[in-house]
């Protein structure tokens, strides 16, 4: 076996997991990571906030409208809680060993502890923490490789905290052997006039809670949110989101030559025997065939602010995300909708003496398949 590939005698495409190459990444766990990739965004600016809520169908007022926003407490616009995605490829999927080897992001964990306003500088500081392996129905032996990131503002303040991790699996055995997407690949969705109609109809009753103050006192354990709908999924919908993300490794003409020179992994080649990059997989439905995905789908972060846009609609302006964990169970393959639901679970004072309730949320597809499941903290107002 070539050990430095990990392409193995039994030949594949793709290089395999080695226990070199496990023992190499070991070596990274707790060490802060120097000359980190450049971010999408360092700053909070006005077009950047709107572009980001923009890109996953977010048309709050607080983040897009500097009049409307300039009239609450804030005094002006502020980033939605997930725009910190775009300030970090490393939160956002961006992984380093096991070259060849895909990273499929998984899920995040987040604490917010400071508002993000208009023109914020962000910078982070963040390094491996864990290496977890897993045996799965995708794709068999894969490894979950988890970092931590901490954000700040220009004034050092520490803003948000969070964890973020990839399961890195091999292309060829996800591919040829796995299991999870087996029947998923043979549905061709086509919607009737009539069920566009039914779709649409969230869209058109989605509530933006905004200037009317959501009181603590006036929730309760078992509270349902509104039901949120997002798609049916399209490769433009997915561009749209990369463009307000920027992507991992989205690159084009020089600056594409000079990631793959330095990274060759990066460098798969495409039907036309052109080096392009793997996040292809959200837009070349072949490619993610390949990699054993039921076809282009969306991006894990994609997804994740999703679920907290379902409740910040719900919370208002005078409401603060304080936490966010999510865990990731099926791509939405293009064609796909899914519905977030949401429901109270606990409600509490919590150290800092601020007035929270736990939301637990699941997300299902139109055939009823999990999705993903995040459980929220939200600090509200007190009428106390």
């Amino acid at each position: 076996m070539n050990t430095e590939s990990g392409i193995g005698a039994n030949g594949g495409r793709f290089p395999k997991i080695t226990d070199r190459d496990l023992e190499d990444l070991q070596k990274r766990i707790g060490v802060r990571i120097e000359n980190m990739p450049e971010p999408w965004c360092c700053e909070a600016t006005r077009d950047n906030i709107r572009h980001y809520a923009h890109g996953i169908g977010d048309d709050n007022p607080l983040w897009c409208d500097p009049d409307y926003a300039s009239t609450t407490q804030y005094g002006g616009l502020i980033a939605l809680p997930s725009f910190l995605f775009s300030t970090s490829r490393i939160m956002s999927g961006y992984v380093g060993g096991l070259r060849g080897i895909h990273a499929m992001w998984a899920g995040s964990n987040w604490s917010w502890h400071k508002t993000i306003y208009r023109n914020d500088e962000i910078s982070c500081e963040a390094w491996l923490s864990e290496l977890i392996p897993h045996e799965t129905r995708f794709s068999g032996r894969a490894i979950q490789q988890v970092y931590h990131i901490e954000f700040y503002n220009q004034h050092g303040d520490n803003i948000a905290g969070g964890d973020s991790w990839c399961f890195r699996t091999e292309r060829d055995k996800a591919r040829e052997d796995g299991t999870k997407y087996a029947a998923k690949v043979k549905q061709q969705l086509t919607y009737s006039d009539e069920e566009l109609v039914d779709i649409y109809r969230h869209y058109a009753n989605e509530e933006i809670r905004g200037a009317e103050a959501r009181y603590y006192e006036d929730t309760s354990v078992g509270e349902k949110l509104p039901t949120m709908l997002k798609g049916p999924m399209t490769v433009t919908g997915f561009i749209c989101y990369a463009q307000g993300w920027g992507g991992l490794y989205i690159r084009a003409n020089k600056l594409a030559w000079k990631q793959i020179r330095a990274h060759p992994g990066l460098g798969i080649t495409n039907r036309f025997n052109i080096p392009d990059c793997p996040e292809r997989v959200h837009w070349e439905n072949e490619f993610a065939l390949e990699v054993g995905a039921p076809g282009a789908y969306d991006y894990g972060p994609e997804r994740v602010s999703w679920l907290t846009h379902h409740i910040t609609n719900w919370m208002g302006d005078d409401g603060m995300l304080v936490g966010h964990k999510t865990r990731i169970r099926r791509h939405n393959p293009v064609g796909d909708v899914l519905y977030i639901d949401g429901e109270i679970t606990n409600k509490f004072i919590d150290e800092q003496g601020r007035h929270c309730v736990e939301i637990t949320q699941s997300a299902h597809q139109q055939d009823d398949e999990l999705s993903i499941q995040g459980t929220g903290i939200v600090a509200l107002p007190s009428r106390k």
